[in-house]
């Protein structure tokens, strides 16, 4: 569950972050990607952004269909 206190922590660290220059924002990013967790979570949040207006379906149903494939 995200609190208020994370959001707000958040929303500074946002705000340092757009004080920067482009110079100083590409090494802080390129910090950021050296890590292999944060790593991961910045490219599952960029696919997850990308894909938001995809239509989706229920797990449940993906699962049924794969499972019909596979015993095919």
């Amino acid at each position: 569950m995200i609190t208020k206190q994370d959001t707000s922590r958040a929303e500074i660290f946002l705000l340092a972050l757009q004080a920067l220059s482009k110079a100083e924002r590409k090494t802080v990013v390129n910090r950021l990607l050296e890590d292999p967790e944060l790593r991961e979570d910045l490219i599952d949040i960029a696919i997850v952004e990308e894909r938001k207006g995809e239509p989706h379906r229920p797990f449940r149903e993906y699962l049924a269909e794969r499972s019909k494939k596979i015993k095919h």
